[in-house]
């Protein structure tokens, strides 16, 4: 996986105000982090980031669209083998969220990033789609419905990396972490821990559990 930043080449004054508020928003959350500390990390004046943002509110919007458009280019990417993983939109998001952890993390903690959810299950959803062209077994949940739980899973390693990392005794964010987690996440996909028959047992179990 290359560890080059996605924005490595976006050097604009708008873009450092949207990177230096990425970081006083992952290390201070929304409400503690301030207009003028993130100018002072940017390098600019207040003014400034009122005219090209007016308000933290819209730059914490700012934020999330950057970010939901740098997962759906990385997935892109990785789609077309640019980047040589599988799982598109699921590996898009642990290469956003290399660069992005802190930021991520809080903001999916306090009930945003809704914007960089919305565009994984996007994604996600024609992700499913394709993939059950394939399938011989009826799907019994909607691609839509899945992609929603599966990008849950996918970004619940940004929030909880610190007890992943104590459990698997390396750094989950570090790039030797990353090979890590990157070889779990391919076995865990490439097998099912259900087969077909118990599957069967637990849906039919479920339609008993719904019957009035």
């Amino acid at each position: 996986m290359s560890h080059v930043s996605p924005d490595a080449d976006d050097l604009t004054a708008k873009a450092r105000i949207r990177d230096a508020a990425m970081q006083h928003f992952g290390e201070h959350g929304f409400e503690r982090a301030t207009i003028r500390g993130i100018a002072e990390t940017a390098g600019v004046s207040l003014g400034l980031v009122r005219h090209h943002f007016g308000s933290k509110q819209a730059l914490r919007e700012a934020c999330d669209a950057h970010l939901a458009q740098v997962i759906h280019r990385l997935s892109d990417q990785v789609h077309t083998g640019a980047e040589p993983e599988g799982g598109s939109y699921v590996a898009a998001a642990r290469i956003a969220g290399a660069h992005y952890q802190a930021y991520l993390a809080r903001a999916l903690v306090e009930g945003g990033a809704a914007p960089v959810f919305d565009e994984m299950v996007e994604l996600g959803t024609q992700w499913h789609a394709d993939l059950d062209q394939a399938r011989t077994d009826q799907p019994s949940a909607s691609p839509r419905v899945r992609a929603a739980v599966h990008t849950a899973m996918a970004l619940s390693l940004t929030i909880l990396h610190e007890h992943v990392s104590r459990a698997i005794g390396v750094d989950a964010l570090s790039p030797e972490g990353d090979s890590v987690v990157a070889r779990a996440l391919i076995d865990l996909y490439s097998r099912p821990l259900l087969g077909k028959d118990d599957a069967k047992k637990a849906l039919d179990a479920i339609e008993r559990h719904e019957k009035p």
